[in-house]
């Protein structure tokens, strides 16, 4: 193997790192829609085309968010204070700048190429699409815009939005490929929208609870930056209940009855989140267990449109 085989497969790996490819949880989100559908568009070749080129466009616009992001942590100092060499638990290697396996240009670059390619499949996604109400084409604006400003240009989370926007993009990673296929939605479309992007909410909290130390030093406004611990305990507890009673509420909102029996390992694990986070102070385990339970309540989801949509 030469040198050049093993610098350009290392480059290659930070990379993949810096778009943060491993972390599947947004794009579970089409999976959701899918499921979403009556069985005879599941396979409509137009609604298939059309997901898929969107899924396609949402990882690219997500590889230029998340690389906007780490070239930001890395300039103001967040990201080289929250992963410090002394702290085992968090994997430098993870953030290709502070491992020192990119460059500050490389990562501009990149943003900018999967910028532009997130655009144009987005574009692409709505010429070929079945349906493209006018609330699907502006929530598809609203959401590339924002994203490529959560930590750059206007800088959204360094304004005391970081929490919404985090949540938001869940909600219409959901909703935008579902009004694209169908052209409407109703309130059990919404409801699972609203869970799934409080997923990852719901990890990213558990994050900022252990990264409030470089978040205060660079003045950027999260809730366990702008509050005491224990008022960002409460927070992080008010927006779990309010998961709890979303599901709750499902029923009524045109799910099936049974709705909530079947979300209860969700229940039950967000419990579990809330004690290992706040009783044992294990944020970053609390925050590994997030991640299990999203995926758990997308696999619920699953199952229960499955089951429902038949």
């Amino acid at each position: 193997m030469t040198a050049f085989t093993v610098t350009a497969r290392t480059r290659g790996t930070a990379y993949f790192r810096l778009a943060k490819l491993d972390i599947l949880d947004y794009y579970l989100g089409v999976v959701v829609v899918w499921t979403l559908l009556v069985p005879a568009l599941r396979f409509d070749a137009g609604v298939l085309t059309t997901t898929g080129v969107f899924l396609l466009g949402e990882v690219f616009v997500i590889a230029a968010m998340v690389a906007l992001d780490d070239l930001t942590g890395y300039r103001d100092g967040s990201d080289v204070t929250n992963y410090s060499p002394d702290d085992r638990a968090r994997r430098r290697y993870r953030k290709p700048l502070v491992a020192g396996t990119l460059t500050e240009d490389q990562v501009l670059r990149f943003a900018w190429v999967t910028g532009v390619a997130g655009a144009l499949l987005w574009l692409a996604a709505i010429a070929i699409a079945p349906h493209t109400p006018l609330w699907t084409l502006a929530l598809i604006a609203v959401t590339y815009f924002f994203s490529l400003q959560y930590s750059w240009g206007v800088k959204l989370s360094y304004h005391g939005f970081q929490e919404f926007f985090i949540a938001g993009l869940g909600w219409a990673l959901v909703l935008a490929p579902y009004g694209l296929a169908t052209g409407r939605i109703d309130g059990f479309v919404l409801a699972q929208a609203l869970l799934f992007g409080l997923g990852p909410l719901l990890f990213g909290v558990y994050s900022n609870t252990n990264d409030v130390a470089g978040d205060r030093s660079v003045g950027r406004p999260t809730v366990a930056a702008l509050t005491s611990p224990r008022g960002n305990m409460f927070f992080v507890i008010a927006v779990s209940a309010a998961e709890l009673a979303l599901i709750l509420a499902v029923p009524v909102l045109g799910g099936p009855w049974w709705f909530p029996l079947a979300l209860l390992p969700t229940i039950v694990l967000r419990l579990r989140q809330v004690w290992i986070g706040f009783a044992q102070h294990d944020i970053l385990r609390a925050r590994m267990l997030g991640i299990r339970i999203h995926r758990i309540t997308v696999l619920a989801l699953v199952v229960v449109n499955l089951v429902v949509f038949t």
